[in-house]
């Protein structure tokens, strides 16, 4: 008799899976899909440019490709590998550099299923200055996106951005607006997965006037980081690409002011600005339950679009009458903000070495990941994911507790589309929060929702003149940190 798995099975893969990248997050995943779906291992293959956590393969008996897959060849090694045997193949694409609108389109082209954490262009996107900062936002890269499932609607389901966020923070958003518009006493139904309006109308009724995606990173490392390297708890090329990037926000119909450095897309109705400066030297206010007030890092992220696009109220007349500010606010761990000092600091010149902390490096902290909804009648309220080094070891192997937030949130993705199969190019948004959350809580940890008082004018020294907007704390104006 088989002996049956502690773990319970969502699934059956019948066609072969392609994990492509096979950095941090792509080995926290691997255990995941073992845990929960049934497939044929010989089936299964990775791909990855490099080979350094090859063993994990091979002990496992998993086939291993060493190749970068690029422009050029991308239909040529994928189309064989997810057709071969028949069933229908599984694309899990976890790598950077890598189109991710070519290959949703191939991947439902050949009819296999596709899910990705983060919208990827091919490599030399983030650093070309031979293109407008407009055109190298999250905001084009997205609406790229969303034009091919506009014009190609339904058809085999591709899950677009997919991790801890872009991705679980997006149903972390419906719980708490749910949880906020009970709170302050509105009377409402709550909206089906699918009723996009219902839901705008929801958060508009509630008061809420804008979203942090709020983050504190306290995972220690056991040893000091050396000079001229970039550690991060995740990848590092990632934050390094993003960090790049123009800052980025969701823009909400409450904000009065714009910054001097703001520039808004020529699109009619887009739901989002950026500002002609890299997110990772731009630091805001927010608030996140156990450190409480913090500076972040307004780095772009799709989520912060994607968001404020979901949650937009139009009239009959298709005018926006109502949209929340949406951006992130991420306070990496020590040596990530340290890493990313050093790279700023030597006019922008990245470090040689890169290396993500994994789990026994570390010696203890938490990665506490949430929402932070603002402005309505009780002020703020944050819902997240407190989960602890300590939790994750416990609970998944090779990763820490960032990781694991990521490669659960992958693994609910992939089990939605799988019950989904004929959804088309989807977003966080647009899955059904509740089966995606109950799938993935069982490794976040504590996932709460706390109320405060705190606010982006409370607590400020007062020792200099600020330009800041009394009249109502949550404006922009008063969470962006000003440089002097």
């Amino acid at each position: 008799m088989a002996k049956s798995s502690p773990y319970p099975i969502y699934a059956a893969i019948t066609g072969p899976i392609v994990l492509l990248g096979f950095g941090s997050i792509g080995r926290g995943t691997l255990p995941l899909i073992e845990r929960h779906f049934t497939f044929d291992k010989s089936r299964m293959v990775v791909i990855d440019p490099k080979d350094a956590d090859r063993g994990l393969l091979d002990e496992r008996g998993i086939r291993f490709v060493q190749q970068a897959v690029t422009r050029k060849n991308y239909e040529e090694i994928l189309t064989p590998l997810l057709t071969e045997g028949g069933g229908e193949g599984f694309l899990v694409n976890l790598s950077v550099d890598t189109g991710s609108l070519d290959l949703m389109k191939l991947t439902r082209k050949l009819g296999a299923f596709y899910i990705d954490t983060v919208i990827e262009p091919w490599l030399g996107f983030y650093f070309d200055d031979k293109v407008s900062n407009a055109e190298r936002t999250n905001y084009a890269l997205r609406r790229a996106v969303r034009k091919e499932a506009a014009e190609n609607p339904r058809g085999r389901t591709a899950v677009s951005c997919c991790g801890a966020n872009p991705g679980m923070v997006s149903w972390f958003v419906k719980q708490a607006l749910l949880d906020v518009a009970s709170e302050v006493g509105v009377d409402f139904k709550e909206p089906a997965a699918d009723e996009r309006r219902r839901w705008a109308k929801l958060m508009k009724k509630a008061g809420v006037k804008g979203i942090h995606i709020a983050e504190r990173d306290t995972q220690r490392a056991k040893e000091p980081k050396p000079l001229n390297t970039f550690w991060n708890t995740w990848s590092v090329e990632g934050f390094i690409s993003e960090g790049m990037q123009p800052a980025e926000l969701g823009w909400g119909t409450h904000e009065t002011w714009l910054p001097k450095n703001a520039k808004l897309h020529k699109q009619d109705g887009a739901p989002a600005i950026f500002l002609e400066q890299p997110g990772a030297a731009t630091r805001v206010r927010t608030w996140c339950p156990t450190p409480g007030p913090q500076h972040g890092f307004l780095v772009t992220h799709n989520e912060a679009i994607s968001i404020s696009d979901y949650f937009t109220v139009r009239d009959k007349q298709d005018e926006v009458t109502y949209r929340p500010t949406c951006h992130y606010a991420y306070h990496p761990n020590n040596d990530a903000l340290v890493s990313i000092d050093e790279l700023f600091g030597a006019a922008g010149r990245i470090q040689p070495t890169h290396h993500v902390l994994t789990e026994s490096e570390l010696v203890d902290g938490s990665d506490e990941l949430g929402v932070l909804l603002y402005g309505h009648d009780k002020n703020a309220y944050w819902y997240g994911s407190q989960l602890t080094l300590a939790e994750a070891r416990k609970l998944a192997p090779y990763q820490n507790a960032t990781g694991l937030q990521v490669s659960s949130a992958v693994l609910a993705g992939m089990v939605w589309a799988l019950e989904n199969p004929e959804s088309g190019i989807v977003e966080a948004e647009e899955m059904d929060f509740r089966r995606c959350l109950e799938i993935q809580k069982p490794y976040l940890g504590t996932v709460k929702g706390t109320f405060t008082d705190w606010n982006p004018l409370t607590d400020r020294p007062g020792l200099f003149k600020e330009d800041i907007d009394a009249s109502d704390p949550w404006q922009f104006r008063n969470v962006l940190v000003h440089e002097r």
